[in-house]
């Protein structure tokens, strides 16, 4: 598929705006974002996906987004706009009341986990809704928040082996933990931050010897390393690595 003319010039169609949660609510959001954007013509956004849970809210509906295991599209057309709030990884587990890989995948109505939504999708109204919702302080979930805050800080950790020695517990505890409280694998966020950490480089123009980057990360082969970063970021990763 060739590439929309638009995507290097995304600015002269959208804006995007980031702001930090008030420190009483960021053990549960890792940041509020705004995008907006103008096109005559339908665009495909790519999207690749973090380990966050977020809460959109649009002209006249509010939603849930879980994790995505995989990039996705998102057509934007006309003039609009979306206001998302970005939970910690980990940490929505509290709000939904059941394990957040019920919603990998998919996109849920706010309206089934949240009550009392805000009539105005600005900072200020949208904490005071977080705090109206902010459910009983969970352990497991700051434990997971914590672990995947260390995958994210840790270059070196490729293996969840080695991860789970670290807080030391068992691979199979590691992996329910992150099932019950996540919605992916810990083997999923352990590359997913692995491959992000490899588009950096490619950004700064590295050359990138391809079977040596796929066995330092823990991949039976390169292309076992090429399927998992088309799956991410929806094209091999010679092809990224062109507009660099």
């Amino acid at each position: 598929m060739s590439r929309d003319p638009r995507e290097l010039a995304w600015q002269k169609f959208q804006s995007h705006t980031f702001t930090e949660p008030a420190p009483d609510l960021a053990p549960y959001v890792a940041r509020y974002w705004m995008v907006e954007w103008d096109y005559e013509q339908p665009y495909r956004q790519l999207i690749v996906p973090y380990p966050n849970v977020h809460l959109t809210f649009h002209e006249d509906s509010a939603n849930l987004n879980g994790v995505s295991s995989g990039h996705v599209f998102q057509v934007l057309d006309g003039r609009k706009s979306v206001f998302g709030i970005a939970f910690r990884p980990g940490m929505f587990r509290p709000f939904l009341g059941r394990a957040v890989s019920t919603i990998t995948d998919r996109v849920i109505p706010a309206g089934e986990v949240f009550t009392g939504m805000p009539v105005r999708y600005a900072v200020a109204e949208v904490e005071d809704f977080l705090r109206a919702n902010l459910p009983e302080p969970d352990p497991k979930a700051e434990l997971a928040a914590q672990v995947v805050e260390r995958i994210t800080t840790a270059p070196e950790i490729v293996r969840v082996d080695v991860l789970a020695k670290e807080f030391d517990t068992t691979v199979r505890q590691l992996q329910r933990l992150f099932t019950e409280h996540v919605g992916v694998g810990p083997k999923w966020v352990i590359r997913r931050y692995r491959l992000h950490e490899v588009t950096e480089q490619m950004a700064k123009g590295a050359k990138i010897d391809w079977a040596g980057l796929a066995a330092d990360l823990g991949y039976a082969d390169q292309a076992h390393f090429s399927r998992d970063f088309t799956r991410m970021f929806g094209e091999t990763p010679s092809r990224y690595a062109e507009r660099y």
